[in-house]
């Protein structure tokens, strides 16, 4: 349970070995960038590259510097390895043909 000026986030990834979900124990005003240094995420999965890889909370994407609320669900976002707008074209070809 949190203490006065506290906080819980909860911090996610979906690796390629499955689903890291951390409840982390913050200060108020924290961003988003302290509550996954603090979460212990980056090792766990060191595939995880911050310069490169985009971060969202609930589904939105924000930025490191984003200041979090309480009960926020941070998700950190793997590189696609596909261009949706490709594969729905090659799927859309390979039903036709």
């Amino acid at each position: 349970m949190p203490h006065s000026g506290e906080m819980l986030v909860q911090v996610c990834y979906q690796g390629a070995s499955g689903l890291i979900s951390l409840t982390v124990n913050i200060a108020q005003g924290s961003t988003l960038s302290e509550a996954i240094q603090l979460s212990g995420i980056l090792q766990l999965s060191p595939d995880i590259n911050l310069k490169t890889q985009k971060v969202g909370v609930f589904g939105k994407l924000k930025s490191l510097d984003a200041v979090l609320h309480a009960h926020d669900r941070i998700e950190i976002y793997r590189p696609l390895l596909a261009d949706p707008m490709e594969a729905r074209r090659r799927r859309a070809a390979k039903q036709k043909s």
